[in-house]
C-alpha cells in the first residue's frame, strides 16, 4: 500500500508539472503566432508526422506532443487514485483535470481545423488553468497541505468570508480570461505606458485600448479584492493555519502579477517581451492555483465550524 501511495504522489506531481508545462507553452505558442505553425493539419503538422524544421512548426508541435504526453500521465494517474485511493476529493480533483484536459485538447484542435473567435482561443487558456488547478489540488492531497487542507488550517471562518473566498477565486478566473482575450487579439498594444494608459489615468476608448484598459482595472480591482480579503482573513485565522498562509500567498502573487503586467507592457517592443510575457503567465498560473487551495480550504473550515458548533456544550 505504501508503494502505491508513493506512486499515487510521484503520478500527481508528474501531471501537475506537466500541465504547468503546458500553460507556459500554450503562452510561448500564442505570443510567437506559432498557432498555425502546422497549418490546417491535427494530430499531423504540415500533413507529417515529424514536420520540417521551422521555429513556428517546432513551437506548435512541441506543445502538441506535451499535450499528448501529459495526458497519457493523467489518465495513467486517474486510473491508479479511482482504483487504490480513499480519497474522495483526489477523485474530484483528477476527474476534474481529465475534463478540462479533454476540453482543452478539442479545443486547441478545433482552433488549428477551424478558425475560431479570440473569444473562443482564450477559453483554450482558460480551460488549461483549470486543469493545471485540479492537477495542483491533486498533488496536495498527497502531501502535508492535503492534510491541513481537510483541517480547515482548524479555523473557523464566518460564512461571508467563505462566501468572499469563493466570489475572489471566480472573479479572478473572470480577469485571466480578459488577459488571455487581449492575448488573442490585436489589443496588446492598446495601452502605451504604465500605469498609466497613453499617457492618461482614463484614455479614450476606443480600438484595442478599450480591451486593454478594462483587463487594467480588472486585475487592479482583484489586487484590491485580496487585499481587503486577507485583511479580513487575518482577524479569524491564526498566522500558522492554511488559509491565513494561502490568503497572504495570494496578496503576494497578485501584487506580483500586476507588477509583471506593467514589465509586459513597457517590454513592448524589445527583445525582452517574450520572457516578461512568459512570466505574467507563470504568476497567473500560480496565484489561480494557490486561489483555488484557500477556496478548498474555506470548505473545511465551514465543516469544523459545524463540527464545533455541534460538540459544544448546551445550555439548559
Amino acid at each position: 500500500m505504501m508503494n502505491i501511495q508513493k506512486r499515487l504522489k510521484q503520478l500527481s506531481f508528474a501531471s501537475m508539472a506537466g500541465m504547468f508545462l503546458i500553460l507556459v507553452m500554450g503562452a510561448l505558442v500564442t505570443k510567437t503566432e506559432s498557432g498555425r505553425g502546422c497549418g490546417d493539419d491535427w494530430p499531423l503538422c504540415n500533413g507529417k508526422f515529424v514536420p520540417a524544421y521551422t521555429i513556428e512548426s517546432f513551437i506548435e508541435y512541441s506543445h502538441r506532443f506535451v499535450v499528448g504526453v501529459v495526458g497519457l500521465i493523467l489518465l495513467a494517474t486517474t486510473i491508479l487514485v479511482f482504483l487504490y485511493s480513499k480519497r474522495k476529493d483526489a477523485k474530484w480533483y483528477v476527474g476534474g483535470a481529465m475534463l478540462f484536459t479533454v476540453l482543452q485538447a478539442i479545443l486547441g484542435a478545433m482552433a488549428v481545423v477551424w478558425p475560431q473567435s479570440s473569444a473562443v482561443l482564450a477559453l483554450h487558456f482558460g480551460f488549461s488553468l483549470l486543469s493545471f488547478a485540479f492537477t495542483l489540488l491533486l498533488y496536495l492531497v498527497f502531501t502535508r497541505f492535503g492534510e491541513a487542507m481537510n483541517q480547515g488550517g482548524r479555523t473557523r471562518l464566518s460564512a461571508g468570508i467563505r462566501w468572499a473566498v469563493w466570489g475572489v477565486l471566480i472573479y479572478s478566473y473572470v480577469v485571466v480570461y480578459l488577459g488571455a482575450f487581449v492575448r488573442h487579439t490585436e489589443a496588446v498594444g492598446g495601452c502605451i505606458g504604465w500605469p498609466l494608459c497613453n499617457g492618461e489615468v482614463i484614455p479614450e476608448m476606443v480600438g484595442g485600448t478599450t480591451v486593454v484598459f478594462i483587463h487594467r482595472v480588472a486585475a487592479a480591482l482583484l489586487g484590491l479584492s485580496i487585499l481587503a480579503l486577507f485583511l479580513f482573513i487575518r482577524t479569524q485565522a491564526s498566522p500558522g493555519s492554511a488559509v491565513y498562509r494561502a490568503a497572504l500567498y495570494s496578496l503576494v502573487l497578485v501584487i506580483l502579477q500586476i507588477l509583471s503586467g506593467g514589465f509586459v507592457t513597457l517590454a513592448i517592443g524589445y527583445d525582452i517581451y517574450l520572457v516578461a510575457s512568459l512570466l505574467h503567465a507563470v504568476l497567473v498560473s500560480c496565484l489561480f492555483g494557490v486561489l483555488c487551495y484557500l477556496g478548498i480550504t474555506s470548505l473545511y473550515t465551514a465543516e469544523q465550524s459545524k463540527l464545533q458548533a455541534y460538540a459544544a456544550p448546551r445550555l439548559p
